[in-house]
This record gives C-alpha cells, structure tokens and sequence, in this order.
C-alpha cells in the first residue's frame, strides 16, 4: 500500500492532485490507516498515468469518471472513448482553422497598418484601432477566450 506522498511522486502528481481525482470519482476511495492516512493500492500508479495520458489529449475529468465508472463496473465504453476522442479531432481541427484566419487577418491588418503608419506625420495619431473598428463585420469573429488570452502573451503582463 502506498501513502499519498508516494503515490504522487511514482505518478508524477501532487498529493492535492490525488484528492481531485478521487473526489471526481476517477478511482474509488482510498481506505486510510490507523493513523488516518489514506493508503493507495499499487496498481493506482497506472489508473493515474492513463488519467494524465487521457487528459494530454483533451478529455476532461468529468468525461473520464463516466467512462472509468462504466469500464469499473464491467462495462466496455472503448466507442464512447473513440467517439469523444472524434469530437475533440473535430473541434481542434475548427479551432485550428479559426486560428490560421486569425493569423491571416492579423497578417493583413499588420500590413494595412504599416501603410499607414508610413504616411502618418510624427507623433500624430494613425488612428489603427479605429480603422480596425470601421473594417467590415466579416472580419469580427469571437474564438475561445483561451485562445485570445494565450495570444496575449507575458508582454502584455508586464508592470
């Protein structure tokens, strides 16, 4: 049996990581010891590498609890695995198209800026946010907020 501490180091997660997991119903609580600490078969070494190895990929804590609960109770859930490992295909191939028109966009608009700001006298206003605001709606579009905050970068975090 293993305690938390050394169940987390051979799993590669911290202790709290474990209490999620377990909270999540991702494997079955723990018996504790005399002294109260919880005490870890081995084998959930494994449960715990294929959770971080499914969530490497997308799934999400509460679709591996559906899955692993059915699979602990006998059950074969491999096509609903397939399946939402389809659907996350599916949904990054759109965010990675949304993300190249992005890029294609940012890259036009860099352009039109820099054209601009060669005509703009020094220390005079271009006006490029407002020429933004003025292009056509077709160029507005909403993505993901993480996919704006992960564009946003540390520079913009600086004091």
């Amino acid at each position: 049996m293993l305690r938390s501490g050394d169940l987390a180091k051979l799993a590669g997660v911290s202790p709290d990581t474990l209490r999620l997991y377990e909270r999540k119903g991702l494997f079955a609580r723990p018996p504790r010891s005399t002294n109260g600490y919880r005490s870890y078969p081995p084998e959930v070494v494994e449960r715990v590498r294929l959770i971080r190895a499914a969530l490497s990929i997308g799934f999400t804590l509460d679709e591996l609890a559906e899955v692993l609960t059915q699979r602990d109770g006998g059950g074969a859930p491999c096509l609903q695995v397939r399946d939402l490992a389809g659907t996350k295909l599916k949904n990054l191939e759109r965010h990675i198209h949304e993300l190249t028109e992005l890029r294609d966009q940012l890259r036009t608009v860099l352009k039109q800026w820099d054209t601009t700001l060669k005509k703009t006298p020094a220390r005079k206003r271009a006006g490029l946010l407002e020429a933004l605001a003025a292009a056509p709606r077709a160029h507005n579009r909403n993505l993901p907020t993480q996919i704006y905050s992960s564009l946003a970068g540390k520079s913009l975090h600086k004091e």
